[in-house]
């Protein structure tokens, strides 16, 4: 049977446990604004190889293979998009 003071200690212990690494958040949020960083370049490097692929500068393949890329990419973002907006609804629907 679990008296008061087991209980108190179990729950220090595991909190303990679960405590996020101090500076975690300012490294994820660095991470975050590095992709986004990231992602426009990517865009970016898209328009200028359309743009010279327009004007005869730029392959074919080079082009389809960038758009390909840039495909990719914004997939990547889209899910990413998805599953904060998901775990954002899942916090509103949880009872205070």
């Amino acid at each position: 049977m679990l008296s008061g003071l087991n209980a108190a200690t179990a729950y220090s212990a595991a909190r303990q446990a679960v405590a996020p690494e101090p500076g975690t958040g300012a490294r994820t949020l660095e991470r975050v604004g590095q992709a986004a960083e990231d992602f426009a370049a990517q865009m970016a490097m898209v328009d200028e190889v359309s743009t010279g692929a327009m004007t005869g500068k730029v392959t074919t393949q080079q082009l389809v293979q960038t758009i390909a890329e840039a495909e990719l990419t914004l997939n990547t973002v889209v899910a990413i998009r998805d599953k904060v907006v998901e775990a954002y609804q899942d916090i509103l629907r949880m009872p205070v």
